[in-house]
């Protein structure tokens, strides 16, 4: 298999969440050029589930792998860098694209006892397929709902060959927080007569930056982030309007329904000190990812024993990955695969090292054949 000339090809064409219609559409034909006899492809919104059957199955096994990508401008200055400006493979969702499709070649190429189902989930990044995908399956196609799932993601600082997870909670609970606050805007010579909305978002801020310190047992892990501040349009105009962004992230469920809580009372507190109206959205929220303890140690076996592979026990992250609506109900694994990139994750010059191309679909079928 070609899969460096694959995950080019993929680089060149990112696309966010729901609107992976030419990614799809490039997967579906390199598919098709496999020998079909023991596999089957349904379509879902803009992804794909192929399933492939096995000499004497017992089981269903799941790969997950996300196709979307980012809307960051790339700078990887490549030849092959992303013909979508303003969009960029920045997660490394190519790689895990290629290697999938590099595992499914050898799957129906070298075929295992068990049936896999391999699904190609779109929105990822956002606002979230695998909930949907989840539902999807299990309402209109249970035949291809995994009795275990299995999925890798790309970690830039780790060397090639290394692969890293730990039993038990790997990502965080994440939910992103949006907030408006309008007000009454007019001439900045008489703010008396205004309601000064960057008066009032620039106070929430500092409020915010209490609910973690104040409001979460200091024995539990949380963060919240703004990362974004916007108001009013010039300098001599009282702002009516103004925008805060940003992103929250828990161990567990408790600490992620607290913070909302207390976020919720600072808004009111803030719209009667300011006079104004304040509305939340909390957008795209993640469960946190679970790898069953079993499985994860299992995994960490096999990978320790394979020659070329150095397995190491991961620390939980703050990350978000809405792999966790899949590790919800099913018993399952994510693991991170060293990709050796000077730059991290979400940066618009990430450059994977292609050699793990080479090393995981073998390493992955391996593995598959020992469950």
């Amino acid at each position: 298999m070609e899969l460096v000339k694959i995950r080019r090809a993929l680089h060149q064409i990112p696309e966010i969440g729901f609107q992976e219609v030419k990614t799809q559409a490039y997967l579906m034909d390199i598919i098709s050029q496999f020998p079909q006899e023991r596999i089957e492809l349904v379509k879902w919104r803009t992804g794909l589930a192929v399933k492939v059957r096995g000499d004497n199955p017992t089981k269903l096994i799941g790969w997950r792998t996300d196709i979307d990508a980012l809307a960051i401008t790339e700078e990887t200055g490549l030849e092959f860098q992303s013909q979508h400006p303003g969009f960029m493979h920045a997660c490394g969702h190519d790689i895990h694209m290629a290697i999938t499709i590099g595992l499914l070649h050898k799957l129906i190429d070298k075929p295992i006892q068990d049936d896999v189902v391999i699904l190609f989930q779109p929105a990822e990044e956002g606002p979230g397929g695998a909930l949907p995908f989840r539902e999807w399956l299990k309402t209109d196609k249970p035949d291809f709902l995994p009795d275990c799932i299995y999925a890798l993601h790309i970690a830039p600082e780790l060397p090639v060959g290394t692969v890293g997870t730990r039993p038990g909670l790997l990502f965080a609970n994440t939910s992103e927080l949006f907030i408006d606050l309008h007000g009454k805007g007019g001439h900045a010579a008489f703010p008396h007569l205004t309601e000064d909305m960057a008066i009032a978002a620039a106070s929430m801020l500092m409020q915010l930056q209490t609910v973690v310190s104040r409001n979460v047992n200091p024995m539990d892990s949380a963060v919240l982030t703004i990362g974004k501040l916007s108001a009013g349009t010039v300098q001599n105009i009282i702002a009516e309007h103004a925008r805060l962004e940003g992103t929250i992230r828990t161990l567990n469920s408790e600490s992620m329904s607290q913070i909302k809580l207390r976020i919720e009372a600072i808004c009111r507190a803030v719209e009667q000190a300011n006079n104004c109206q304040v509305h939340i959205d909390y957008g795209s929220r993640y469960l946190e990812v679970k790898n069953d303890e079993t499985l994860a140690e299992n995994f960490l076996r096999y990978a320790d024993q394979v020659e070329g592979i150095q397995a190491i026990q991961s620390d939980a992250a703050m990350t978000g990955e809405d792999f966790g609506y899949f590790t919800e109900q099913i018993p399952g694994v994510m693991f991170w695969a060293g990709v050796s990139s000077a730059y991290g994750l979400h940066h618009s010059k990430l450059n994977p090292d292609e050699q793990i191309l080479e090393l995981m679909p073998d390493f992955l079928h391996g593995f598959f054949l020992e469950l």
